[in-house]
């Protein structure tokens, strides 16, 4: 194995922070999503995993409110693998306080990330 496919290798197998994608998931569900892929893209540029409801409202097709409770509560299980929060977007929902207010009973750094941050990583 050449120095170059070694380095890759160990640039691939370093853990990355595991990071909680903290966003409006409900009122709008395809704005949302679409907002919610710049913010897995912000975070994978960041070099962290994103983790959250999202990912799983996209994979299903996911579109109506008792579907989007279900993903939400699967997001709360998910809080608890997760080094940080990020929070995402202009508006706090009470789903996204709620989550907020777990991640803090549990001692997990939180993070403020503003629309200029992400155009500042990803553009737009």
């Amino acid at each position: 194995m050449s120095n170059t496919a070694i380095t890759q290798a160990r640039k691939w197998a370093r853990v990355k922070r595991k990071i909680y994608v903290c966003a409006p998931l409900g009122e709008d569900v395809k704005k949302e999503l679409e907002d919610a892929a710049k913010y897995y893209e912000f975070t994978l540029q960041s070099e962290c995993v994103p983790v959250g409801p999202h990912a799983y409202a996209t994979m299903l097709g996911v579109n109506n409110l008792s579907e989007i409770k279900r993903l939400r509560q699967a997001g709360m299980s998910l809080i608890w693998f997760c080094d940080e929060i990020w929070v995402f977007g202009e508006q706090v929902t009470e789903s996204m306080q709620e989550e907020i207010c777990f991640g803090r009973n549990m001692k997990i750094r939180m993070r403020k990330i503003r629309d200029k941050d992400i155009k500042k990583v990803i553009g737009g």
